[in-house]
């Protein structure tokens, strides 16, 4: 019979248990920190009717779709998580409560080119509020409060929100005469940190935009200096716009906020150059960077957009949510090699049961039930196997205690415990290893 060589489609990340179980408490920790915030958990279908999910699609979106057919149905492969999300919700509209806090934290599809740190099946961690006909400023402050809790928590360095407003930018291009041209401009202004400014410069320029209204757009977006800085220098241009000045005071009311939800200002500040790539943001934007490895680019990112759902319902329903790409993420810090963890974090058994004559399984079950019931990850190794052999499987997946077993041990009722990482091993009751177990775990 001829073989098959095993192998995966590229751009489709499969791992090793041990990386799967780093990948797996980033997932949970990103998990418990929505729910700790009040949002509530979603799942959608991987499949939906192509006219549903390619309602608003277009280009290069359109183009990465995974879409067949099958037999009249024309289906299509989630591409993210927000369609999907404006379907559920203008679906579901009159069962929902509004604001509605969802977290979606799912695979999606696309077939983008294959390249580094790309994949085709990834996945989202999302959250968004959606608010029926009005949704308050506070929830703009409240997302990146949550941004701050979930990489505090996952502990990978340094990090910066970096926030802005696309009103302040609309009214400031809109004072140059140059509305017609926002999206163009914002689009350009958003590859300035992989591009540079000359390049962004000469971008803009071939926009029809002329040297001297390139430059004043440069000089706007180089605006730094502290939150409350930044926005006395915009206050201080004196630029008579609506849009811009409504910008200004939301930038304002988010950076107050967020010092209510103790955030520390050295992890958020105000950056002109944001400007999220995507045309339904209308407000509030934000990305996130790893302070010492800037050239991985954002880590977390999204925004305000006025009307989720407008292309399934009437009902106007703003919402904010941001994204995180765990897929991505955990691949570029596992390369760069902040995912290192101590051997004792490495499995999530905590303790073996064996036997050295392979005689007594009911004592080994016993002793197994025991601790599980106490709440102890526990393993079983049934194979007729040498001590040697035993003591082989525990060390390479990295099982903190093993608990041996031999005639003396039946006879009192007992176990003998080795603490794999210290060598230690002491022959004590059920009760006591269970004790000692949980203070090591």
């Amino acid at each position: 019979m001829e073989k098959v060589e095993p192998k995966i489609l590229p751009g489709f990340m499969e791992l090793l248990p041990q990386d799967q179980i780093k990948f797996n408490k980033m997932y949970d920790t990103i998990r418990r920190v929505y729910e700790k915030f009040g949002f509530l958990p979603l799942d959608t279908p991987i499949l939906e009717y192509s006219e549903v999910l390619l309602a608003k699609a277009g280009g290069e979106t359109e183009k990465q779709i995974y879409r067949f057919k099958k037999g009249d149905t024309d289906i299509s492969m989630r591409f993210d998580l927000t369609v999907p999300l404006a379907r559920y919700v203008s679906q579901r509209y009159n069962d929902l409560s509004f604001p509605f806090k969802r977290y979606q934290m799912n695979k999606v599809y696309r077939g983008e080119k294959q390249q580094k740190g790309r994949y085709r099946e990834f996945y989202q961690c999302d959250i968004d509020v959606i608010g029926n006909e009005t949704l308050d400023i506070v929830y703009d402050a409240e997302i990146p409060a949550i941004i701050y809790q979930v990489f505090k928590e996952l502990n990978i360095g340094e990090f910066i929100i970096k926030i802005n407003n696309r009103k302040v930018l609309n009214g400031f291009f809109a004072s140059l005469n140059l509305s017609s041209k926002i999206t163009d401009i914002l689009r350009t202004i958003d590859k300035i940190d992989k591009i540079g400014k000359e390049a962004v410069k000469l971008e803009l320029m071939k926009l029809d935009i002329s040297e001297d209204n390139s430059n004043k757009i440069l000089e706007f977006i180089a605006i730094t200096g502290s939150n409350d800085e930044i926005l006395k220098k915009l206050v201080s241009l004196n630029i008579e716009n609506k849009t811009f000045n409504e910008g200004i005071s939301e930038l304002k009311q988010v950076t107050e906020y967020l010092k209510a939800f103790n955030v520390p200002e050295e992890n958020f500040n105000i950056n002109l150059t944001i400007a999220r790539g995507l045309d339904y943001y209308t407000g509030t934007v934000y990305e996130t960077n790893l302070v010492k490895y800037p050239e991985l680019g954002s880590i977390c990112s999204g925004g305000r957009y006025e009307n989720l759902t407008e292309y399934y319902t009437k009902q106007k329903l703003p919402g904010i949510g941001i994204s995180i790409g765990l897929t991505r993420l955990f691949s570029q810090l596992k390369d760069i090699g902040l995912l290192d963890e101590e051997d004792e974090n490495k499995s999530i058994t905590k303790v073996l049961v064996m036997d050295i004559d392979n005689k007594d399984f009911s004592y080994m079950l016993k002793v197994a039930t025991a601790f599980r019931e106490s709440g102890i990850p526990t393993d079983v190794f049934y194979e007729n196997k040498s001590l040697k052999a035993k003591m082989k499987y525990a060390n390479k997946l990295y099982i903190p205690f093993v608990a041996i077993i031999g005639e003396d041990e039946v006879k009192n009722n007992s176990i003998s415990l080795k603490n794999m990482f210290t060598g230690e091993q002491k022959t004590i009751s059920i009760e006591e290893a269970i004790k000692e177990i949980k203070e090591n775990m």
